[in-house]
């Protein structure tokens, strides 16, 4: 088993096809789709998008309370562990009108969205591009297989690339790139799920603290009158 292990162990032919699909795939997005990409393999197994929901319903009701008592302006005394209601937290005590608050969720959920969609198209682009990069090798090594005819001892090597670039395309592709891709994009649906509840809970918080702040000025109006 460890002898044929180590002769599927090629580092020019892994080179050659990890790299080429890399490359490939940077050339078919962006530098800011490139730093996402390996940014995500860090927490890609680490992410559990239960937990963080839970703990954003957990804040999101910290918040309501706060508001009800003091009202959202001091939504942002609100202790979680939860990053992201806690920014949006921070947004809401300081926003003028529930709109502003609305207006600022849309573009932060939209721009997280964009985000997701890059990294997770920059894996889809390799594992797209991994088995070409494997013909591509595999071409290479007939071609020095069909130069080192008239040498025996020439034509292994060549042959072992051709094989092995094929098999590290179809690797690559089928058992690394796609299930990366694949899994940040769930990762990315149930995060941005959970995000879009609490911003509907905490927006709806902004209007009723609109709501209120109208029929008071109404009321002091009133009592001037």
């Amino acid at each position: 088993m460890i002898e044929t292990a180590a002769r599927l162990m090629d580092p020019t032919s892994i080179l050659l096809v990890a790299g080429g699909s890399v490359f490939t795939a940077a050339l078919r997005g962006t530098a800011a789709d490139l730093r996402g990409a390996f940014r995500s393999l860090r927490p890609l197994f680490r992410e559990r998008p239960d937990r963080d929901e839970l703990a954003a319903r957990r804040a999101v009701r910290q918040v309501e309370q706060i508001a009800e008592m003091k009202g959202t302006s001091c939504a942002d005394h609100v202790e979680t562990e939860s990053a992201f209601v806690r920014r949006a937290a921070l947004k809401l005590a300081d926003a003028a009108s529930a709109d502003v608050f609305v207006s600022w969720a849309d573009e932060d959920l939209d721009a997280r969205r964009a985000r997701h969609t890059g990294t997770a198209s920059f894996w889809r682009a390799a594992a797209d591009a991994a088995p070409n990069m494997g013909m591509i090798g595999t071409v290479l090594g007939l071609i020095g297989m069909f130069a080192s005819m008239d040498d025996p001892a020439g034509m292994g090597p060549a042959m072992a690339m051709a094989m092995l670039t094929t098999f590290y395309g179809l690797v690559l592709g089928t058992l690394m790139f796609g299930p990366v891709a694949a899994r940040l994009e769930r990762l990315s649906e149930a995060e941005l799920r959970w995000q879009a509840k609490a911003v509907d809970r905490l927006a709806s918080l902004a209007r009723a603290e609109t709501d209120r702040r109208s029929q008071w000025f109404r009321m002091a109006q009133e009592a001037e009158e």
